[in-house]
């Protein structure tokens, strides 16, 4: 198991080295108050300590994504491990700290309002269609995912439109209710739980010495299924994913100094690629190769997976609190897409959220569209999903990418990546019957091709944008902090 030895390794390191390296290049100002004073109104904007931030952002950003995914990706092999590692630590993490701490210079805007700032203004309202939709799709998958669960762990006992009323109560409860009530006081133990099941299962791995495959550029997925560009949609939480760039913003608006961001942005990320490792790991050394695993995933889906590898490596009871962690685990990325999209929203009309009523208007529309949503098929929801979310990231990797251009700052370490997902985002597209369905080569030539185009665009964008001398951050100086 040197691989995966190697990769968590290799994940730790990078929190410490290249993480501190993005943190010193962003430029940390210590005395610099936060969203949270500034704009201070005891619902979205409320200090909060780093180890709960921390957590609620892990959870946030979390969902099933590093859970599922990597199991799914792990038909690929141990190609699944080298995403993980190199695409948490140059892409994901980067991806996660930019996005928060640029929130964090300009009030806790969301994705749409800065797009709009970096990028121009007709991004603003693209950004902010796609951010809604993909926040939508993420609670309605989170929804639907825990509900079938539940439903199976009841042994069809209780009716499956009961558990969907339940869950869709508590995203309203979770939407309305200022950060610090449900969210701030729950999160914290759920991440607790997250974190030790995945070190138990992780643990179990290497006590039992469990046949982890070692590193290898073959495709073992038993379908041929190509992992240029599919392993890259396949794996996104755990690597890189846009729907944290809609998290972030939550937990910029409750941060209480810039200096904690390294912990909560990237240090979250690098956890949650430890988790993805941990369970792409399980999911290679337990089910007798990639045809017994893909014959699992085809009977029960991950959730079969999570079971199995629970009960085999932590017995009853720590197997048990594991497939309570993954059911849980959706409920808490769905409660947050909600409260983002009802943020979003109001940001983009311009509506103040501290009266109950402006926040209800916005939130009951968005929970009758995903009722809606739920009769949808799940397995086309999720990939749609999938292209939504990686589009989603290189927007956000673009908007960092420019601001830090703008600053006269090396901005390749958001570039490079932007770049080489948005190549995969249009070949994906291109290719894929849920979008235009043509063959591969046409695709990755319209790939290569188009984002050429884009980055092209970029520059002269760029350019401009330094020289009209944009505004990095909004004025706080006249901000006096009460006594």
């Amino acid at each position: 198991m040197y691989t995966f030895l190697a990769g968590i390794v290799l994940l730790i390191i990078g929190y410490f080295t290249y993480g501190k390296f993005i943190e010193k290049l962003f430029g940390v100002k210590e005395s610099r108050p936060t969203p949270a004073y500034v704009n201070g109104d005891g619902m979205d904007y409320i200090p909060m300590s780093t180890p709960k931030n921390s957590l609620i952002q892990l959870l946030n950003i979390a969902g099933t994504g590093p859970v599922f995914g990597p199991i799914m990706g792990a038909l690929y092999g141990p190609a699944a491990f080298i995403w993980i590692a190199v695409g948490c630590i140059f892409a994901g993490a980067v991806h996660d700290y930019l996005t928060g701490m640029i929130s964090i210079r300009n009030r806790g805007a969301h994705l749409p309002e800065l797009a709009s700032k970096f990028l121009g203004k007709v991004m603003k309202h693209v950004v902010n269609g796609f951010a809604v939709l993909l926040l939508l799709l993420v609670g309605t998958v989170f929804v639907s995912t825990p509900a079938s669960l539940l439903h199976l762990l009841a042994d069809g006992r209780v009716a499956l439109g009961i558990f969907i009323a339940f869950i869709f109560a508590y995203y309203i409860l979770a939407t309305m209710l200022p950060v610090d009530k449900i969210i701030g006081r729950l999160y914290p133990y759920f991440g607790a739980l997250l974190l030790l099941s995945a070190i138990g299962v992780g643990i179990g791995l290497v006590v039992t010495g469990a046949p982890i495959p070692e590193l290898s550029f073959q495709n073992f997925h038993p379908e041929g299924a190509a992992i240029f560009p599919l392993l890259f949609f396949t794996i996104s939480c755990g690597a890189l994913s846009g729907f944290h760039a809609t998290q972030t913003p939550i937990i910029s608006r409750t941060t209480r100094k810039e200096k904690e961001g390294r912990k909560i942005f990237y240090g979250m990320m690098i956890a949650e690629g430890i988790i993805a490792m941990i369970w792409a790991a399980a999911a290679m050394s337990m089910f007798n190769g990639y045809n017994g695993l893909n014959d699992i995933l085809a009977a029960g889906g991950p959730g079969a997976i999570v079971s199995e590898a629970s009960t085999t490596l932590l017995g009853a009871i720590g197997g048990t609190l594991a497939v309570l962690g993954v059911i849980i685990l959706p409920i808490t990325s769905g409660d947050t897409a909600f409260r983002s999209a009802r943020m979003i929203i109001a940001d983009y009309l311009k509506i103040g959220q501290k009266k109950f009523s402006s926040r209800l208007w916005i939130a009951l529309p968005l929970f009758a569209v995903s009722m809606i949503l739920t009769q949808i098929d799940f397995e086309l929801l999720w990939r749609y999903f999938n292209w939504a979310n990686q589009s989603t990231a290189v927007i956000a990797l673009f908007v960092g990418s420019m601001y830090l251009y703008i600053a006269g700052k090396n901005y390749f370490v958001a570039l490079i990546p932007g770049t080489f997902m948005l190549i995969m985002v249009i070949t994906y597209i291109l290719s894929q019957p849920i979008g235009f369905n043509l063959p591969m080569n046409i695709s990755w030539g319209g790939g290569f091709i188009g984002a050429a185009l884009l980055v092209v665009l970029f520059f002269k964008a760029a350019a401009k944008a330094r020289a009209n001398n944009i505004p990095l951050e909004v004025d706080v100086s006249d901000w006096k902090q009460a006594s």
